[in-house]
């Protein structure tokens, strides 16, 4: 077999791995899978481009505890520590359905042009 095949047989084959390699370590503690066990993120309140509260959920069953942090760019600190509860309802009404575009614009030549006389 000549080099140059060789070569090119070898670059794909190390082509073809890489996408397999990668689900591998997703999916095994080695590639972080288990890093998030026991984390949960309840709420996140933006104060600006760089900085927010966080609240996060970490434990198992009766030692859950939620953690309300402060992050920016350089520094995670600690806030307030409380005892995990139900996590928050939704404080507005859901919104309205959106109206499609040929309704709205009907809507707006109704209107707009008062009606009409035949």
């Amino acid at each position: 077999m000549n080099p140059g095949w060789s070569a090119l047989l070898w670059f794909g084959a190390v082509v073809a791995a890489i996408p397999l390699v990668l689900w591998l370590l997703k999916r095994t503690p080695i590639g972080g899978a288990a890093a998030g066990a026991g984390l949960r993120s309840i709420a996140v309140l933006p104060l600006s481009t760089t900085q927010r509260i966080v609240t996060v959920e970490v434990g198992h069953g009766d030692d859950r505890r939620w953690l309300v942090l402060g992050v920016s760019p350089g520094n995670i600190q600690t806030l307030h520590l409380m005892d995990a509860q139900s996590p928050p309802g939704p404080a507005l009404p859901p919104p309205a359905p959106p109206v499609a575009f040929a309704q709205l614009l009907q809507r707006l030549r109704g209107t707009a042009q008062g009606p009409r006389a035949s």
